[in-house]
């Protein structure tokens, strides 16, 4: 999940309407990039599900269809795309081993994704959504490299025409483990060549792609190229739907739709706690930071309500979880399309959930055809961006204590589990801060002054320590400064600024430029950069 942020200067444009409104106003646009929308997320749903070992990809379209018709009406965001995340791929598959595999270890998980649905609700009602700012960005890029080379190692085998099994019998899960079955996987490829085939070539297709030069060929969405291609060659191979080569829907979808969810693995306390904690956390996470790059995507420029989008993400998981679903959150390949094909309002949500219903009463048989190799090749394609060199690349850029925080991230995630593993990234920013002058008290508590200095222009005076772990202070004071004046940020007494500091500081710049002000930063000339990225750390020499 890589965030790109875009300023549009387009900000005379009359800002849509809300609700049925804003469904008159903009029925077309928002139907065709409903649609448009569905025919990404359907293939990805599918895939999702399927490599979350739930035990009909149907119920990853399922998520996506309460995301989109029954969430997007009460969501706290206009542009996110609602439905199953590959990012939680990792979480529901080790959720289900743990619980012990099979039909109970995924309604165990169910179980736990309606309890940590609730937890979502809750962060909402006692508006937490501001705690997203705490989590050091760093950690946050490395936590989501580690989920993408995650996806790479088991999609790999299932490319490939193999589900690896532990010495259990049980679908492997671990990422190490997995990754020392690849040369048995790869000495096995003379016994599933036509997988093979399918499977390399569609992931050829995901890669090189994006690669040419065609402007037409981009508006078409990579799955539906994808298996445009990839359905009728492996029909031409006589690719059955046996040993798992293609989808295979046993029941209608109506008939999956039932009270699913089992609360059997409370037994399981320590479990329970820790996929509860995961779910939770990870996924309202990964929602806000899509709700927040979204809202930088809008040409018009409004803001989020991040509380009021958790209840909804919430509500929708409680639902989807007793059904049999996958947890959703905001998704951002889906939700940045949704805006690039011109989506106003949240009712494109709305019509991309209406399509996939549609999909799932009305085109079931073509469904079927659909080779698992190129869904896994999609899902590769994910874990390629995820995990890309050039995340590696950016964060050294941006100083070498970032790319310390994200490999330890990384490492620990890999060996150990996500929640290690983001708890790890933290660790390692509140050291590396200590280290480079950051006050032991100021680790929480940020030292602000506010003065105004005239009618139109503040000071604010930052002291001691602006970083990740107390730039909520910092925000609150910065976001309760009426709009239109002229701000000054004094930085000369402050030891230190890290990466997370200096990120939000830019973004609240361009926030508030919006509002007819403006913002500068002074009191840096004292400071040394820990490398030659604009918004590499500071600390006084």
């Amino acid at each position: 999940m890589q965030f790109i942020f875009f300023m549009s200067s387009n900000s005379s444009v009359e800002v849509p309407k809300d609700g049925l409104a804003g469904l008159r106003q903009n029925f077309l646009s928002e139907i065709s990039s409903g649609f448009i929308v569905s025919l990404l997320a359907l293939p990805l749903s599918l895939g999702i599900a399927k490599a979350s070992d739930f035990p009909n990809p149907m119920y990853g379209v399922l998520s996506a269809i309460i995301g989109g018709i029954l969430v997007s009406i009460f969501a706290g965001s206009r542009l996110t795309i609602k439905g199953p995340a590959a990012g939680l791929i990792v979480i529901c598959a080790g959720s289900i081993a743990a619980f012990g595999g099979g039909e109970m270890g995924w309604k165990m998980t169910l179980g736990a994704i309606v309890v940590a649905s609730g937890l979502q609700i809750l962060f909402g009602l006692l508006k937490l959504g501001k705690l997203s700012d705490f989590f050091p960005l760093s950690a946050v890029h490395g936590m989501l490299a580690a989920i993408g080379l995650i996806i790479i190692s088991k999609q790999l085998h299932i490319l490939l025409g193999v589900n690896p099994l532990n010495e259990h019998g049980k679908p492997m899960v671990e990422p190490l483990e997995l990754l020392a079955a690849l040369p048995k996987t790869f000495a096995s490829i003379p016994d599933h060549l036509n997988v093979v085939k399918v499977g390399l070539v569609s992931l050829a297709l995901v890669l090189g792609i994006p690669m040419l030069p065609f402007k037409w060929l981009k508006k078409i969405p990579l799955p539906v190229i994808i298996l445009i291609i990839a359905i009728p060659f492996a029909a031409s191979l006589g690719l059955k739907g046996t040993k798992g080569a293609l989808l295979k829907f046993d029941k209608p979808f109506t008939d999956l739709v039932h009270f699913n969810a089992s609360f059997a693995g409370i037994g399981q306390m320590g479990t329970f706690i820790q996929y509860v904690i995961l779910f939770a956390i990870i996924g309202s996470l990964e929602s806000l930071l899509t709700a927040k790059a979204i809202d930088l995507l809008d040409p018009f420029k409004r803001k989020s309500d991040f509380n009021k989008d958790l209840i909804a993400v919430g509500s929708g998981n409680v639902l989807s979880g007793l059904l049999g679903g996958l947890p959703m959150i905001s998704e951002v390949a889906r939700s940045s399309s949704n805006v690039s094909n011109g989506a106003k309002t949240r009712w494109a949500n709305f019509f991309h959930g209406l399509f996939l219903l549609l999909f799932m009463l009305l085109a079931v048989p073509v469904l079927q055809l659909i080779p698992t190799a190129a869904l896994s090749a999609l899902l590769i394609g994910v874990g390629i961006k995820l995990a890309h060199p050039k995340e590696f690349k950016h964060a050294y850029q941006i100083g070498k204590e970032q790319l310390l925080v994200f490999v330890v991230t990384v490492v620990f995630t890999l060996g150990v589990d996500l929640l290690v593993g983001i708890a790890a990234g933290i660790l390692t920013e509140f050291v590396v801060n200590l280290v480079n002058g950051k006050p032991l008290k100021r680790a929480f508590k940020a030292n602000v002054e506010v003065v105004d200095l005239n009618e139109n222009t503040m000071l604010i005076r930052l002291n001691e320590a602006a970083v990740f772990s107390n730039f909520m202070g910092i925000k609150k004071q910065l976001y309760a400064i009426e709009g239109g004046k002229s701000i000054q940020i004094d930085c000369s007494n402050c030891n230190l600024l890290d990466h997370s500091a200096m990120e939000n500081i830019h973004l609240f710049e361009h926030d508030y430029a919006h509002t007819g002000g403006s913002v500068e930063l002074i009191g840096l000339n004292q400071h040394k950069s820990l490398s030659n990225h604009n918004l590499s750390a500071r600390k006084l020499k």
